[in-house]
């Protein structure tokens, strides 16, 4: 009765599995970490645009300012930009709270796009693995007039194994990829919202 040995599957995988390995590590570490720093309460804060609103309407600018330095989140720093420049023309704080949030934007999307070249360079790295398997399997047979069917296993395995690991790695470091940017689009998006929001109480005049 066949029964899977984990150890036994990476070492018949050649030398390939190992960079393999590597972007397996390094796929779930930027995950981690982008998970938990692109969270709502980090970048947006429960109730923070309603009391930056709610400042402004009552005129009361520093606190305002003060606010957002404390928070000092992605949508605090956007709004702090706007705030701290409203006596200038609407198009002039428009442009500088943009600027500001293609500067958050940046820090939210950092190490995202990694993601995809780990998975594409893992699928490519099976491949290799595939492609050296097969090279191995069709130099024993161009060697030897009876082909001994233990021979052939090692790259056989080399082929098979290197190929499925390197899909085991990529398909769910594609799906780290999508959430993390379908979810900071999200936020981008809402920040967005705010940051017009909070624009036009500025030069509600």
């Amino acid at each position: 009765m066949y029964s899977f040995n984990i150890t036994e599957f990476f070492v018949k995988g050649g030398i390939f599995m190992y960079p393999i390995a590597v972007c397996s590590v390094i796929s779930l570490a930027i995950f981690m970490e982008r998970l938990w720093n692109v969270r709502r309460k980090k970048i947006m804060p429960n109730g923070f645009a309603d009391r930056i609103e709610k400042f402004l309407n009552d005129g009361k600018l520093g606190e305002a300012t003060g606010f957002c330095e404390r928070e000092n989140s992605p949508l605090a720093r956007i709004l702090s930009t706007g705030i701290k420049n409203r006596g200038k023309a609407r198009e002039t704080i428009k442009a500088m709270m943009e600027e500001t949030g293609r500067k958050e934007t940046m820090r939210l999307f950092k190490n995202i796009e990694a993601l995809s070249t780990i998975a594409s360079i893992s699928t490519l790295l099976g491949l290799l693995g595939t492609i050296s398997g097969m090279i191995k399997i069709f130099a024993v047979i161009s060697q030897q007039t009876v082909v001994n069917p233990t021979t052939l296993a090692g790259g056989i395995s080399e082929a098979l194994n290197t190929t499925a690991y390197g899909l085991t790695v990529a398909i769910p470091t594609i799906v780290f990829y999508k959430y993390l940017y379908g979810k900071v689009d999200a936020f981008i998006l809402s920040m967005e919202e705010y940051s017009v929001h909070i624009l036009e109480i500025l030069k509600k005049e």
